[in-house]
């Protein structure tokens, strides 16, 4: 596949659209303490990176490197089974307020 093929399959995608929507899922995900939104967002940073050395936008690719990083280092953090349990706890508290009211007072 040649330059100019890429630039097609990436233009008929609509790379900008499916980043878009990345961005929004990987939010919520990572919102509702779920360890696949940093999966979803560094998808997203590889179609950015894509992006931006298809338009020539030369800081969005060592920017989403770090990115990519970042989300690595929080994948394993939370993938951890301490870090499972804290977060399942703090998810369990936002589903159920009185449980963490009742805790406090204890």
């Amino acid at each position: 596949m040649n330059m100019n093929d890429a630039l097609a399959v990436a233009t008929a995608l609509h790379l900008d659209y499916i980043s878009c929507l990345l961005t929004i899922a990987s939010t919520i995900l990572v919102g509702r303490r779920k360890w696949q939104g940093w999966v979803v967002a560094a998808i997203n940073s590889v179609i950015i990176s894509v992006i931006g050395l298809r338009t020539g936008q030369w800081g969005l690719v060592p920017a989403n490197i770090f990115c990519l990083a970042i989300y690595a280092y929080n994948l394993r953090t939370w993938r951890t089974p301490a870090d499972q349990a804290a977060h399942q706890e703090i998810a369990d508290m936002q589903v159920n307020p009185e449980r963490s009211s009742s805790m406090r007072s204890a």
